[in-house]
């Protein structure tokens, strides 16, 4: 089985390959080879940093048609932060921005109403979950995971909603839509909560 690991903007890609590694990925590969993205059977596609940097390394790298390719062919996807952000069709970051409209809505910035909540939201933070997943499943309701982010996304249809956080009020946490499962946390840096969820995603 072959996992892909998407190469969009560098960021934390040696943290993601080792812990997919850990979770159980036999055949790891990071690249920015549009070719071989498109051999994968599986795809995860993390990102850190600010969305309109993240979109151009798509263009730059030839990759947003190679991505669009796996997904329409119905190959697994695994989004984590931006890989999350960038499925939407807009964000207000430096934007609007577009993204890749494969799922309805906008990526928002963080307003909390009290001075005591920062942005960005980082660190542990619990999740409920609001739908029944395969994937999703493998992390269970009130888990802690951690964040680093200061934008959410807001479907359109909130049936795609997986997993609610809060920070400042509820906030989709993570989605599912066909083959595209996605997070706005880290499971690389979610320590067995997100190797648990990792796991289930290379072997299922």
């Amino acid at each position: 089985m072959n996992v892909v690991i998407v190469d969009v903007c560098g960021g934390n890609l040696r943290s993601v390959e080792k812990a997919v590694a850990t979770a159980g990925g036999q055949a790891v590969v990071v690249t920015r080879d549009p070719d071989v993205v498109r051999k994968a059977d599986k795809v995860i596609v993390p990102g850190q940093g600010a969305f309109g940097a993240f979109t151009r390394g798509l263009a730059e790298r030839s990759l947003e048609e190679p991505l669009r390719e796996v997904i329409a062919r119905g190959v697994p996807y695994l989004g984590i932060c931006l890989g999350l952000q960038v499925l939407f069709d807009e964000s207000e970051e430096q934007g609007p921005q577009r993204g890749l409209g494969l799922v309805a809505g906008k990526v928002v910035r963080f307003r909390p109403a009290t001075h005591d909540l920062k942005v960005p939201h980082m660190g542990w933070n619990q999740v409920r979950r609001v739908a029944a997943d395969p994937l999703g499943d493998a992390i269970a309701d009130g888990a802690h995971v951690y964040f680093v982010h200061s934008y959410h996304v807001v479907p359109a249809d909130r049936r795609v909603a997986v997993m609610d956080s809060d920070h400042g009020g509820a906030f989709c946490a993570a989605i599912r839509k066909d083959n595209m499962f996605a997070v706005q946390f880290h499971p690389e840096k979610s320590q067995k909560v997100g190797l648990a969820l990792l796991e289930r995603f290379v072997k299922s």
